[in-house]
């Protein structure tokens, strides 16, 4: 029989809507995205600014690689490498040194609370949100003794595995210096250098105290509210007085003679001042200026914009301020938020802003390689060259040469024959009367002005391949102290898979801290996974000993196992393609 026509169309349009699901179905699997290879870079200060987290970026690279992951490194000047990842957030991973100590458990809300992870600064940069962390965060703020132990123990044991940031150790700081013209050396940087105070001098002819460094930020900027310019060792603090100074871990009348707590609900503190205390350009400094600079640490715009701009550092500490009122010219009331006086008190260390100089500084600022999104003002871009402080040092000069130089300032409080309540090692004044630093070009150019004379002090740390050289010179000590200022790998918890903390946890396995000790550090190093190792907060259970207490390193002796870093992956629920690659899930 033949094939009607009205068959034949039938069978068309069968044959034409199975070709359709066909081609559908061929739609979908082109238009399906093709899973891609995971590739990280990791930002870093180039060798001449810091030859340690250099050569760490290195060896993460090539343990990255071995495991699969196409990594890349850029080395980023200082300024640079702080707006892409601090201000920016532009950035897979960067390695650093965190620019000052950490020794309460306060230090962890702004560094990891989600309130802070849209802001810029050193608040939360990597942009981690859990809303488990804010609750044990919000708890340490409010809790005292053993409980505010436990939580803080919660804490580290959660950052550990989670890991927005992985710590690596605390660095042993090497320095030349000349014993002859002065001497009580160690330590006088760490953490701060107000610790130059302990110094003494041996010979009369030592006036002027002559520091060198590889660093050239302080000629170019003393605003104390900048990140970028400002290091572990900060000598704005030589320049700007706070109302309390912490030394050797017991916190210490400075600018106040004392604080006495008026009310509990809510908690209130009264402080009072030192009489007679005045700035650099000799306007008198009353307790105006100290609530003003709690106002201005909150918000540097002081309400002229439609949202608060707070600073890039101390935002952890002025955000337990509710509010800051003088109510004399020596008198100070700080009323705070929902935190306990251990908390409360960490306050007292932020440096004293002059009312009369910042007040000109609130309105926004616009900044050449900053996200247009980013609000900032006057007070957070200042080069603040002259400052106007009121510390033991004042400004004199900067020099084309690159070479600061600060004066004893006279009227300082410690130039008086008063009773100062310090220790004796702080409260007897300087032991010079100008303070020069001078740029170098590296550090073994530093080391060498100091064993010919040229210069008494290296003010940064050295590699330790001139511990010899410093050795062999003569009428020069080698000084060694531990740094507070941990170095670590910042990630960006805000790109995948990045954002994934199984993943975060296996990229952790990658890293060997004790073999980062001796190739990176030639021993010079304590290794640790937490900010708070040397502390009484550091849980038992985290302590370092001999090796890692909670990484299994995924190799041996720093060298991956490829195979393992394989296993873990996958088992995180990653795969590889069939040139090794690890690719997005």
């Amino acid at each position: 029989m033949g094939v009607t026509r009205r068959s034949a169309l039938a069978g068309l349009s069968g044959g034409l809507a199975a070709m359709s699901g066909c081609l559908s179905r061929i739609r979908a699997l082109v238009g399906r995205s093709q899973p891609t290879t995971v590739s990280l870079s990791i930002k870093t200060l180039p060798v001449d600014q810091d030859p340690y987290a250099i050569a760490i970026a290195r060896q993460l690279s090539t343990w990255l690689e071995s495991a699969g992951i196409q990594a890349s490194i850029q080395p980023i000047t200082a300024e640079g490498l702080y707006r892409q990842t601090l201000v920016n957030h532009e950035f897979d991973l960067f390695v650093g040194q965190f620019p000052g100590t950490f020794d309460d458990p306060d230090a962890f809300h702004s560094l990891l609370h989600s309130t802070y992870s849209v802001e810029s600064g050193l608040q939360n940069p990597f942009g981690y949100t859990n809303l488990m962390m804010d609750d044990l965060l919000e708890r340490q703020r409010r809790e005292t003794g053993t409980q505010r132990t436990e939580t803080a123990t919660r804490i580290q044991r959660r950052l550990v595995q989670v890991c927005p940031f992985l710590v690596l150790g605390f660095p042993n700081v090497i320095r030349a210096a000349r014993t002859d013209r002065f001497t009580g050396w160690n330590g006088v940087f760490d953490p701060s250098p107000v610790n130059l105070l302990g110094l003494n001098r041996t010979a009369e002819s030592a006036t002027r105290l002559r520091a060198t460094t590889p660093d050239d930020r302080s000629m170019a900027n003393l605003n104390p509210l900048m990140s970028s310019y400002r290091g572990p060792s900060d000598i704005t603090d030589l320049l700007y007085d706070s109302l309390a100074y912490r030394y050797q871990g017991t916190l210490y009348p400075w600018a106040a003679t004392n604080w006495e707590w008026t009310d509990e609900d809510p908690l209130e503190l009264e402080v009072t001042l030192r009489e007679d205390l005045t700035w650099h350009d000799d306007r008198q400094l009353t307790a105006s200026d100290a609530a003003f600079t709690y106002r201005l640490l909150q918000d540097t715009s002081l309400e002229s914009l439609p949202e608060p701009v707070p600073t890039f550092r101390y935002r952890g500490r002025s955000s337990l301020v509710d509010s800051a009122t003088a109510v004399d010219d020596v008198t100070l009331r700080l009323r705070f938020a929902d935190c306990s006086r251990q908390t409360a008190r960490r306050v007292l260390t932020v440096p004293l802003l002059p009312q009369h100089v910042w007040r000109d500084r609130t309105d926004k600022a616009t900044v050449s390689g900053v996200d247009v999104g980013v609000t900032t003002t006057d007070a957070l871009v200042s080069s603040n060259i002259p400052p106007v402080g009121s510390g033991p040092l004042q400004f004199t000069s900067v020099s084309q040469d690159q070479t600061l130089v600060l004066e004893r300032f006279e009227d300082h409080f410690l130039e008086t024959t008063e009773e100062t309540g310090l220790p004796s090692a702080l409260s007897d004044g300087l032991a010079f009367d100008e303070f020069e630093l001078r740029f170098v070009g590296s550090d073994s150019s530093a080391v060498n002005l100091v064993a010919d004379g040229e210069a008494d002090v290296t003010a940064l740390g050295v590699g330790p391949n001139l511990t010899s050289r410093i050795g062999r010179a003569d009428e020069v000590s080698l000084n060694i102290d531990r740094s507070g200022a941990f170095y670590f790998v910042g990630i960006n918890t805000r790109r995948p898979p990045l954002t994934n903390p199984r993943f975060r946890n296996t990229l952790a396995r990658l890293v060997d801290r004790g073999w980062l000790a001796e190739s990176v550090f030639d021993g010079y190093v304590d290794p640790a996974v937490s900010p708070l190792a040397g502390t009484k907060w550091l849980p038992s259970d985290l302590e370092w000993e001999r090796s890692d207490p909670v990484t299994d390193f995924l190799g041996t002796d720093g060298t991956i196992d490829t195979e393992r870093a394989r296993k873990a992956f996958r088992a995180a629920g990653y795969r590889y393609n069939e040139q090794g690659r690890l690719l997005q899930s």
